[in-house]
């Protein structure tokens, strides 16, 4: 027995480091775009942040976007998703006056909505009465942009023909728990949609990271907008999936966009990953067990064989254990952290399970997808789209 664990668990990292895109090479990055030939004419762009209860960084992501170096016309919409914590007051002292800038103040979620999408809906609306720009920008209220963040996402968006393009923001890092556990985070990413596959015209994996991701408008619209995922938990992917059948798509890491959103513990961590991992196994019990097992022999049995085997089972523990490892080390390098750490890597996947299953526990108690105090709407409940904003809601440009 353990020598066909050790058999399965040697030839999941052969098929892992060798047959999924080279993802853990991290290798699928922003800093090409330096390279790119800029736009004969630079298209018109609005940024979209949905914020809800967003105080501690909303002022820095607003700045950050209103100091882009963006040579076309820009605007900047945020959506003050009913925030009791100020945010909407903070996000309009953040501009200063900027024309560019108009802050909404969000109406009650309807049945069927995630709460972002809906925030993201009425800035969408609210663009209605005026001349479509030709490109989104969707990005989160706890993200800070480079000031040629926007210039370059538009020179590839551009000069590769995308009608997507997404960056993973680099998360923080400081605390032991995100030490320990971020990288990783960005690690099981990669290795459930490899960017590479994603970036791929002819691939069928289409991924996006919804902190930063910029839409040409016009496929967006021919896509349908955000209706068909308006109960979307993981939206982001959703949202490349219809892109993606729309033209090509590209999605890499970047240090020009930081996530402001810090992790001070496991615990933290935990809810974060637990809002979605069961969903993103479509919320089914099959589904669950079989990723748990897949997990168990990818992740637990080569140390396991390694430290307790004998012969040519612990040979091949060791080999895949040492070949996990060696997979985690360029992204280990990304954060500034120790090649060694990957040894750790069993117990942190194993972290990932426990946190997996809190997440399947909260859908069957009917807390799943929560976040800001709202559960996510459950996948029997969704209901038409609406088209309109909510009646009571004001808009202003300070």
């Amino acid at each position: 027995m353990s020598l066909l664990l050790g058999l399965a668990a040697a030839l999941a990292w052969a098929v892992l480091l060798l047959g999924r895109g080279f993802f853990w090479l991290a290798r699928d990055d922003d800093r090409g775009a330096a390279t790119l030939p800029d736009p004969p004419r630079w298209p018109s762009a609005v940024a979209l942040v949905p914020a809800r209860d967003e105080a501690a960084t909303i002022a820095e992501t607003v700045r950050s976007l209103l100091e882009q170096d963006y040579p076309g016309r820009f605007r900047l919409v945020v959506v003050d998703d009913r925030s009791t914590d100020g945010t909407g007051a903070l996000a309009r002292a953040a501009g200063g006056g900027d024309p560019r800038l108009t802050v909404l103040t969000g109406g009650a979620r309807p049945a069927g909505w995630t709460g972002k999408l809906w925030a993201l809906q009425q800035g969408l609306d609210s663009l209605a009465t005026e001349e479509a720009p030709e490109h989104l920008l969707l990005t989160d209220a706890d993200i800070r942009h480079a000031p040629e963040s926007l210039r370059l996402l538009v020179r590839r968006a551009v000069a590769e023909q995308r009608v997507l393009v997404s960056l993973m923001a680099r998360l923080r890092c400081e605390s032991p728990a995100e030490r320990w556990l971020i990288p990783a985070f960005v690690f099981f990413f990669q290795m459930l949609y490899p960017f590479r596959w994603s970036n791929d015209p002819a691939a069928r994996t289409a991924a996006a990271a919804g902190g930063c991701v910029l839409l040409d408008h016009a496929a967006f619209r021919r896509a349908g907008g955000l209706g068909p995922i308006r109960d979307a938990i993981i939206d982001d992917c959703a949202l490349a999936r219809r892109m993606k059948a729309q033209g090509s798509i590209w999605t890499g890491l970047t240090d020009r966009v930081h996530s402001l959103r810090p992790y001070a513990g496991i615990g933290e961590i935990r809810r974060m990953v637990a809002r979605t991992a069961y969903a993103q196994l479509g919320r089914r019990v099959p589904a669950l067990v079989g990723m748990l097992a897949a997990l168990a022999l990818v992740f637990l049995a080569p140390p396991l064989l390694a430290l307790f085997g004998a012969g040519t089972a612990r040979a091949l523990g060791t080999a895949a254990w040492a070949a996990m490892a060696l997979a985690y080390a360029p992204m280990l390098r990304r954060f500034g952290l120790s090649p060694l750490r990957g040894l750790a890597l069993p117990g942190i996947a194993a972290a990932y399970m426990v946190f997996t299953l809190d997440s399947a526990w909260a859908e069957w108690r009917g807390r799943g997808g929560m976040w800001k105090g709202e559960a996510a709407p459950g996948p029997a409940r969704t209901g038409p789209a609406p088209t309109g904003l909510e009646p009571d809601r004001t808009t202003g440009a300070d």
